[in-house]
């Protein structure tokens, strides 16, 4: 696949961005989580305590407290999959850290046309954009700069925050009903 990089090659983003670095996140679930020492207590039902020593964690609060924002909507479904419900209880450490996080069900993202595709979109001018094979894996990254492509990411960006619910108020009413 031309322009596929690894994901590495991006990571510079998350702490040269100027204002706000936005996910979109569109997956059922991340092969990149499954196996995990966490993944692996929430399905034993344990608590996913914060980890404040955490580099995503610390980068996040270290950019937050320079007046950065760091936003992201995850779609949902209904029921959420086991990997959704994982992220849903693991993101409370993220939101904990800095992070905006807020979930759409699926069924509301697809009236809203938005993308089936997972990005980060940084200071609404670079897109860098995900590719993965069918067990999830993350294949690569796409850095893209195109106005058009750029301005379609930003769009959605737009559509899906405004319908997006809080994270904390998601989570709450999504787990307490599995």
């Amino acid at each position: 696949m031309p322009g596929i990089q690894p994901f590495e090659t991006m990571a510079h983003h998350f702490e040269d961005f100027e204002h706000t670095a936005f996910r979109l996140e569109t997956r059922r679930g991340y092969a990149v989580d499954v196996g995990t020492e966490r993944y692996e207590r929430f399905r034993r039902g344990e608590p996913l305590p914060f980890e404040a020593d955490n580099p995503w964690h610390a980068n996040v609060r270290r950019q937050t407290a320079a007046g950065k924002r760091f936003e992201r909507v995850r779609l949902v479904d209904d029921p959420p999959t086991l990997g959704q419900r994982f992220l849903l209880a693991s993101g409370l450490g993220n939101v904990e850290a800095g992070e905006d996080i807020r979930n759409l069900p699926r069924a509301e993202a697809e009236r809203l046309a938005l993308p089936a595709v997972d990005f980060w979109l940084f200071d609404s001018r670079t897109l860098v954009r995900f590719h993965f094979d069918h067990d999830d894996n993350t294949l690569g990254v796409e850095t893209i700069e195109d106005p058009a492509e750029v301005l379609a990411a930003c769009q959605a960006r737009d559509a899906a925050w405004h319908f997006a619910v809080p994270t904390v108020d998601f989570t709450a009413r999504v787990l307490s009903g599995v």
